[in-house]
């Protein structure tokens, strides 16, 4: 049988378990903040791809964009032929740099990729081997993006040999106050890691699946001067958090400290695979003729997308939208955590429309509720909203809608979100 109504056991015969999925319902089209499945049910979406539809499901100036560039060519391989397209891009994002001086940018296609060519960079540019990055982090599926990931379970577990020289420091949120992450940082220099071995520090300015915990600004500054003292460079892992996601171009600059290079991805491309590193033009030539680039990277497709979507954020002003975005999920949430006839709520946080909030059990002492963070999701999915989780303890509930997503649109699935909180 090759019907639609049988799509989930072929995809349980055809596709392995290790790839999860947060829903059983499977896509048939979509438009800016709404999804309808293969049996015609509309959904409000909250998940956005993973932050990776910024500019929404099939925004038209994307999708001409990529049009024009299929009926030119859709591959040549920037290695073997260059193109245009490619360059244009990197100069947008070089004069949207979250640091002064000269920039360049090596395109990619995975946000995996993104930041371990960022880690290649730095080791080069300071011959020196050792990482450090954070619990909670999440850096990609790789064998280096595991190691870099802040995570054990489902990532880690079961696969041995990683790579050494990663190190990682508590993220600060609720229960690990920063002073904790600035004594191991103290100590891993005194016990572990000489400074002179640390190539770079690697972070997330807002964590992602770590659960939307944003990086303090007085923990960043930091991680700079620190980095300033001992010749390290900062890596900004902003694969989740960019592209006006938080209301910025990119999160890092709420705290403005400048890092040495940014790893991107997700919503660079509205939707297409692409991803880049953005760095110091010193930095970014160290590396010799052939050590960067990739066979898909910088496809010709994905790069006239990238520079529809930065566009669409310039003209559509997609960062004020984000903190106007902000702001009205943080205050729905903030009343519905007001009430007794719905789960218990802990810890609502987030830059722009990076919003997440934990849910806990009731009583004096609340612990996370995994179970319950389910079962919210799932009720989310019934009712046409689709949410997404995340977290250490698996307990936040992410907000993730597109920053085009119609205030009509928004109200509905706030509504939704409401029904499936409750107990």
């Amino acid at each position: 049988m090759t019907g639609i109504a049988d799509l989930p056991e072929r995809r349980a015969t055809a596709v392995p378990r290790g790839i999860a999925h947060a829903t059983a319902i499977f896509s048939a089209r979509a438009r800016n903040a709404e999804l309808w499945d293969t049996q015609g049910r509309r959904y409000i979406d909250f998940a956005a791809g993973i932050a990776v539809l910024n500019t929404g499901h099939g925004h038209p100036r994307v999708v001409e964009a990529v049009r024009a560039q299929l009926d030119a060519f859709t591959h040549a391989a920037f290695q073997v032929t260059p193109y245009e397209v490619y360059v244009a891009l990197a100069e947008r994002l070089n004069a949207l740099a979250p640091f002064r001086g000269a920039a360049k940018t090596a395109l990619f296609t995975t946000g995996a990729e993104a930041v371990e060519n960022a880690v290649k960079i730095a080791r080069v540019a300071t011959g020196r081997p050792a990482i450090v990055a954070f619990s909670g982090g999440f850096h990609g599926r790789t064998h280096l993006g595991m190691a870099l990931t802040g995570k054990v379970s489902p990532y880690k577990r079961g696969m041995s040999g990683l790579p050494s020289d990663i190190y990682h420091l508590p993220f600060p949120q609720p229960g690990v106050p920063i002073e904790e992450t600035l004594r191991a940082l103290a100590l891993l220099q005194q016990a572990v890691v000489h400074a002179d071995r640390i190539a770079a520090i690697l972070i997330e300015p807002v964590q992602g699946e770590g659960g939307f915990h944003p990086a303090p600004a007085a923990l960043l500054l930091e991680l700079r001067r620190t980095c300033d003292a001992h010749g390290i460079l900062l890596i900004a892992d902003e694969v989740q958090s960019g592209f006006a996601r938080t209301g910025r171009m990119f999160a890092i600059e709420h705290a403005g400290v400048e890092p040495d290079l940014v790893a991107i991805a997700k919503s660079l491309a509205g939707g297409l695979p692409l991803s880049g590193v953005i760095g110091r033009a010193a930095l970014m030539d160290l590396p010799e003729p052939g050590a960067l680039g990739g066979t898909y990277a910088g496809n010709p497709l994905a790069c006239a997308a990238a520079l529809a979507v930065l566009d669409v954020i310039e003209t559509e002003g997609l960062c004020a939208r984000a903190e106007r975005l902000g702001a009205r999920l943080r205050g729905a949430v903030e009343a519905i955590a007001r009430r007794n006839d719905r789960r218990p709520i802990a810890h609502l946080r987030g830059l722009g429309a990076m919003v997440g909030f934990d849910i806990v059990t009731p009583g004096a002492e609340p612990q996370p509720d995994a179970a319950a963070t389910r079962e919210v999701v799932a009720r989310a999915v019934e009712a046409g909203l689709l949410l997404l989780s995340c977290g250490a303890q698996g307990n936040t509930i992410r907000l993730l809608p597109p920053l085009t997503i119609a205030d009509a649109e928004l109200e509905v699935g706030l509504a939704r979100l409401d029904e499936a909180l409750r107990p």
